[in-house]
């Protein structure tokens, strides 16, 4: 009984040796088997390492290991991976991250962990790494690799064609000598340039149909994907080949077939503009053709090739071009029709101008007249001595005064006081005036106006100007006319600059006739001109002041009798005084606005529209009718204007009538 228990005892402590051959302390690790089956093995490792390990079933047998060193826990698995190694066995790793036991002989079949290029791997652990080559054709380069492998067949390399990728599947450490190989391989290798000028196919046109073709014959055959590469130069017009000189001589063979002369000298095309003018767009391309042909036909002087002519005309009823020309030369004045042929901002330019009149003036006068000898008549008394004597005597207090009566149309133009005696053949008048004038005059003009282009804006009417006169043989007077034009005028031409900024060139006038002057002689009207010539630059909205004129005038005129004007307090019956006093201000103001879009344009003119069909509401409002029969609601209106009209609608009904009915 004694010999049992002693037994069991022993094969208890046996097994616990077994299962537990490894000594831990502070996450280190040791080994010591004797003749210990695989499988324990392995087991024993998966405890100590917390790993889930399946075992295939082909794996058995006995191991004999001792380790006399300590390992960390990385250390260690490199150990135990190196002891299956040696035993003919493996281990891989799935994706779930579980590790599985398996023959080193099936490892070409066997799922293997796919690494990046970042994720580190060393030792005997089997894995699987993609590399993508730059420079070397794999199809080559794959056979040369194999040849490394271990000899057991542990591992393989699978070269992929239309990506030109290496699939290298073994062991870490044999894989990572691999990869350094193919690093140190895939270098570009030392290939000549060539430049190619074409005469007459375009350089990118070209290059892009080689290109393709390139494309499609490494898809057919990829072992030549290492065709030469082709860049276009659109200065030089000439193609840049880099390769090896086998290849780069066909690539040249092809260019020569393609760069070949089209059977007519030239083509024809008609280009439809869509915002400019086809007569402004000839212009420009007849000066740019000219010039390159006179560039071509520097450059090829010793080829003999034949002349063209370039030929551009509009047509206005299309606003389009008609171009023929060599290929080449299209090509650029399409380029120029292309960079041309855009939509110009506009500028909505508000001016502001303001006239201030105000003048005032004293009349103060006698005038004496006697039928028999005449009278003293004095200047800007507005009332002509003996028109008054003569009314006066013919006046009866006890009949009304026609206007036929001198004295009648004599006083309807005077503002004052104006009365007169007579006695026998004397006549006397005494005049007193006073005069206040004062003039406001407010102008608002506005205009829409393209990008650099002029625009006027007059309002007034046309004077005529007697220029001459001519007296035939039968004393016919022949007078030569001419019409001023007075009012108020603005001339501008804005120019859109960087940051929104408008220079504009402006011309201002305001004209009109001096009436105080009246018709001297036959010399005819004067005229009162005011003007303001000059640039300005001003932010869009912003507003600028142009210029001001401040003028201030004073005039005094002293008519009298001589001798009897000089009597002190006397001579004042024998003396006529006029006094004027007469000030004016000019201002201008201007504000440019930049209109870049429909949105901007339509939003300003509903503006400008709305605020006309308000005040036109607001006078309607303030009148009555007057019209016999007719309501006020059925007086003429403005109709309301839809501004919100879809421009990517242009054909429908709302487009073609924006009006509401």
């Amino acid at each position: 009984m004694r010999n049992g228990i002693k037994k069991t005892a022993a094969w208890i402590l046996a097994l616990q040796f077994c299962a537990f051959p490894f000594q831990t302390m502070s996450a280190q690790y040791s080994a010591n088997f004797q003749d210990a089956d695989l499988r324990e093995f392995i087991t024993s490792v998966s405890k100590q390492m917390s790993k889930t390990i399946l075992i295939d079933p082909s794996v058995q047998g006995k191991i004999s290991v001792r380790s006399f060193d300590s390992f960390n826990e990385g250390e260690y698995y490199q150990f135990f991976l190196s002891v299956l190694d040696i035993y003919g066995y493996s281990v891989i790793t799935l994706d779930n991250g579980l590790l599985k036991v398996v023959r080193s002989a099936t490892l070409k079949t066997a799922p293997g962990k796919v690494l990046a290029q970042s994720q580190p791997a060393v030792g005997d652990e089997f894995i699987t790494r993609v590399v993508a080559l730059k420079n070397v054709p794999v199809r080559d380069l794959a056979p040369l690799l194999r040849q490394m492998m271990d000899g057991g067949g542990i591992g393989n390399v699978v070269h992929y064609d239309p990506s030109n990728a290496l699939l290298i599947t073994g062991k870490a450490n044999i894989v990572n000598r691999i990869l350094e190989v193919v690093k140190r391989v895939d270098i570009i290798g030392t290939q000549e340039r060539e430049l190619i000028k074409l005469r007459y196919a375009s350089a990118v046109d070209l290059s892009d149909v080689i290109n393709s073709l390139i494309r499609e014959e490494s898809k057919e055959n990829p072992t030549q994907i290492l065709l030469p590469k082709i860049v276009a130069d659109k200065r030089t017009n000439a193609l840049l080949i880099s390769g090896p000189e086998n290849v780069r001589q066909r690539m040249k063979s092809l260019i020569a077939k393609l760069d070949i002369e089209q059977t007519t000298l030239g083509n024809t095309r008609v280009f439809y503009l869509k915002y400019a003018k086809a007569t402004k767009i000839v212009e420009v391309l007849t000066g740019v053709s000219t010039k390159l042909t006179e560039d071509k036909q520097a450059s090829s002087q010793s080829v003999a090739t034949p002349s063209r002519d370039v030929a551009i005309n509009a047509d206005e009823q299309t606003n389009s071009v008609v171009i023929t020309a060599d290929q080449s030369t299209m090509q650029e004045l399409e380029k120029v029709i292309a960079r041309l042929d855009i939509r110009r901002a506009q500028v909505l330019v508000e001016a502001i101008i303001v006239e201030v009149q105000d003048g005032n003036g004293l009349n103060l006068g006698v005038q004496w007249a006697n039928s028999n000898v005449g009278g003293q008549q004095f200047t800007k008394t507005g009332l002509p001595i003996f028109d008054a004597s003569r009314g006066a005597r013919q006046f009866d207090k006890n009949a009304l005064m026609t206007s036929d009566n001198p004295i009648a149309s004599a006083l309807s133009s005077f503002n004052g006081l104006a009365t007169g005696f007579f006695e026998g053949d004397w006549s006397v008048l005494l005049t007193a005036l006073s005069s206040d004038n004062k003039n406001d005059i407010l102008a608002t003009p506005s205009i829409v106006t393209l990008d650099n282009k002029e625009a006027s804006f007059n309002v007034g009417q046309d004077v005529p100007v007697l220029s001459g006169s001519q007296t035939t043989s039968g004393d016919n007077v022949f007078n030569t006319v001419e019409r001023k034009t007075i009012g108020t005028k603005l001339k501008v031409t804005p120019q859109i600059n960087e940051g929104d900024a408008v220079l504009m060139e402006i011309e201002q006038e305001v004209s009109s006739v001096d009436t105080a002057s009246g018709n001297a002689s036959d010399l005819g009207p004067t005229f009162n001109t005011r003007t303001i010539q000059n640039a300005v630059l001003v932010k869009s909205g912003e507003t600028v002041v142009l210029g001001g004129l401040l003028d201030d005038s004073s005039k005094e005129q002293v008519s009298k009798v001589p001798l009897l004007g000089d009597i002190p307090v006397l001579g004042q019956l024998f003396r006529y005084t006029s006094t004027e006093n007469a000030k004016r201000n000019l201002m201008v103001f201007i504000r440019p606005t930049i209109i870049r879009d429909d949105e901007v344009y339509r939003s300003l003119s509903k503006d400008k529209y709305t605020r006309f069909r308000e005040l036109q509401q607001q006078r309607i409002d303030k009148q009555s009718s007057g019209l016999v029969g007719v309501k006020d609601e059925e007086r003429p209106m403005l109709k309301e204007l839809n501004f919100d009209v879809s421009s990517d609608v242009p054909n429908s009904q709302s487009s073609r009538n924006p009006f509401r009915e």
